[in-house]
């Protein structure tokens, strides 16, 4: 069996290739090529920009892939969803795409747009919007720098963001969300029936997301006296409560837990204050709830 996945090429390639190797898949790339390597003898990769990846796995030319759930809706692709990743380009989190105005321009709501030009790239979606909101304007496909297109060639712009900066630094103001959108792991439907591809896909989204589980994590292990061990505990904000295992020594236990990454500088002196010693920090690649 092999399993022919899609990794989305562009914007979102370096974040995924990464969340697969701390799922524990080593994916290499080369400029010249676009079958990347993978170190899973039963998977097949292919760079396939996000904005395709929908239609190719609904036709069945690759049997999964990583896509936005943005563009399945604009394609309107017949696929399962397989798992839901929180991951973009710049943060891990989710995206969203924006009706956006010049800060100098009169529109203040989707209905001062009415008979309007809008440039985007997501043409099909946008329209749907519009016509959701009793609106019809004329929606341009933007090939891309959609920013800086108003007010000379597009009166506005549905455009995705994460943070909004590029949107201001271009003096554009937000008037409305279109859609919110994340990354997905989206699955060709007669692959989805084969049993040994629905087997491997359930394995990838369950490693997939063990590693997005780790996201900002770090373990942290210890030893205490055990009548300072309810000192240490109270300091502890554990994922669950805390493992607690018997050191050779009666007078002594071993505290193993799992902290959000920015907390630690502030825990560990005061763990130390409480009585523990010892104290190690780890990274963490996965955590399989």
């Amino acid at each position: 069996m092999i399993l022919k996945l899609g990794i989305p090429k562009g914007s979102l390639e370096n974040a995924t290739i990464d969340l697969f190797r701390r799922a524990g898949f080593n994916i290499a790339t080369s400029s010249r090529s676009y079958f990347p390597a993978i170190d899973d003898p039963e998977i097949e990769c292919m760079l396939i920009r996000a904005q395709e990846m929908p239609r190719y796995v609904e036709d069945g030319v690759l049997d999964a892939g990583l896509t936005g759930r943005d563009w399945v809706q604009e394609n309107e692709a017949q696929v399962e969803t397989v798992a839901e990743l929180i991951y973009a380009k710049q943060s891990f989190g989710k995206v969203r795409w924006v009706l956006a105005a010049p800060e100098a321009s009169p529109y203040r709501s989707v209905k001062d747009l009415q008979g309007k030009i809008i440039a985007t790239e997501l043409v099909c979606t946008t329209k749907r919007y519009l016509a959701s909101q009793g609106v019809t304007a004329n929606v341009e496909f933007s090939w891309g720098a959609t920013e800086v297109k108003p007010p000379e060639l597009a009166d506005a712009i549905v455009e995705v963001t994460e943070t909004g900066s590029s949107l201001r630094a271009n003096k554009l103001r937000i008037i409305d969300t279109v859609l919110e959108s994340n990354t997905q792991l989206i699955a060709n439907r007669n692959a989805w029936a084969d049993d040994t591809k629905r087997r491997k896909l359930a394995d990838i989204k369950m490693l997939l997301e063990g590693a997005m589980n780790a996201l900002g994590k770090v373990g942290l292990m210890l030893n205490v006296r055990k009548d300072d061990l309810a000192s240490v505990i109270s300091v502890l904000p554990a994922l669950k409560n805390p493992t607690i295992s018997q050191l050779s020594d009666d007078a002594w236990v071993a505290v193993n837990t799992i902290l959000e990454e920015v907390t630690v500088r502030s825990i560990i002196p005061r763990l130390k204050e409480a009585g523990a010693q010892g104290i190690v920090e780890y990274p963490l690649n996965k955590i399989i709830i």
